[in-house]
């Protein structure tokens, strides 16, 4: 427990939506050479993403993922229901963050929702177990922002639409594009 307070000590500190001085891998590395065998092994299976609600674990990651499970559940039924144009009033988040915004946007609310809870949970640690899953969930988090990037998205839609040329007889976009061409541009360099 007493090498937790150098290695707790030594992390960077994180701030939502801009790059971490710290990579995962370095993170889960570090992570090996201080923490025991057991304490690792609770630490690699914190998952953003998982929402079961097993028993085991550490209590916070408990009380993380039946947030999380919370979390999702209101939010699927809040889509549900609004698809069929029913009301529905969410009890583990505020409907303001879902009820503007284009999907990237929402989609960066909700996770700043999760980072404000998770900070929230980070009140109750210190130089504990807790604050370093709580820390890689935070790193979960800004590594999910890393991948809503122009550049990478646009680079993911070349690929995609170059695959469906290969596939039919759509027009690849030429790879120093910008910007996706309209049909007729594509159209006429084709001819």
């Amino acid at each position: 427990m007493d090498k937790y307070y150098y290695f707790i000590s030594q992390l960077p500190t994180l701030y939502f939506d801009r790059e971490p001085l710290i990579s995962i891998p370095v993170f889960l590395e570090e992570a090996a050479k201080w923490l025991n065998r057991h304490d690792y092994e609770i630490l690699i299976k914190v998952d953003l993403n998982k929402t079961s609600t097993e028993r085991g674990g550490s209590a916070v990651w408990r009380d993380y993922r039946s947030f999380e499970n919370g979390f999702r559940t209101d939010l699927a039924q809040w889509r549900e229901l609004r698809r069929s144009g029913q009301e529905f009033k969410p009890s583990v988040f505020p409907l303001s963050l879902v009820k503007e915004g284009d999907p990237l946007e929402i989609e960066k609310k909700l996770l700043l929702f999760r980072w404000e809870t998770i900070e929230e949970m980070e009140k109750d640690h210190h130089f504990d177990l807790a604050v370093l899953l709580l820390y890689y969930l935070k790193l979960q988090i800004l590594h999910r922002l890393s991948l809503f990037h122009k550049e990478k998205g646009m680079e993911a839609f070349r690929n995609i639409v170059n695959a469906a040329y290969w596939d039919s007889d759509f027009i690849a976009l030429p790879p120093d594009a910008n910007e996706p061409a309209s049909v007729n541009e594509r159209v006429d360099e084709a001819s």
